[in-house]
């Protein structure tokens, strides 16, 4: 039987790496503007990030599977600040193919694949990219 579409399975250690790369990406994506001349006002957009990478820290070194008990508030958290995160990315027009892929590898490891798999096209994410769900 083939594997679901959206299948994704939780893994808050890898998320914890990703909200790091998530951070580089949009920091990336703001010096770039700010180079070409653009000036832009975003103060939750660095305090959501550093509140994503505090949240998961503890996750990043561990081996052992988080108790689903202990990863669901985590997971909501976690989500609602990749949300809060995206759309401060969309608004201000910052999102190119490598943050939206990021953004669905940081839901699809809080075990949100569907979600990744939707809100990485509002994070730039070219529709087209090879690691995309088909």
């Amino acid at each position: 039987m083939p594997r679901p579409r959206f299948h994704s399975v939780l893994h808050l250690p890898h998320a914890a790496t990703l909200s790091g790369r998530l951070a580089y990406q949009v920091d990336r994506a703001c010096t770039q503007r700010r180079a070409e001349g653009q000036e832009f006002s975003a103060p939750e957009l660095p305090a959501n990030l550093e509140r994503l990478g505090d949240l998961l820290a503890p996750y990043r070194l561990r081996e052992e599977a988080v108790p689903p008990a202990e990863a669901a508030p985590v997971v909501e958290e976690a989500a609602r600040l990749g949300r809060a995160i995206v759309d401060e990315v969309e608004r201000l027009g910052l999102g190119d193919d490598r943050l939206g892929q990021v953004v669905r590898n940081l839901f699809e490891c809080l075990g949100l694949g569907e979600e990744g798999f939707r809100i990485s096209l509002r994070a730039g994410e070219d529709p087209n990219s090879l690691g995309r769900p088909f």
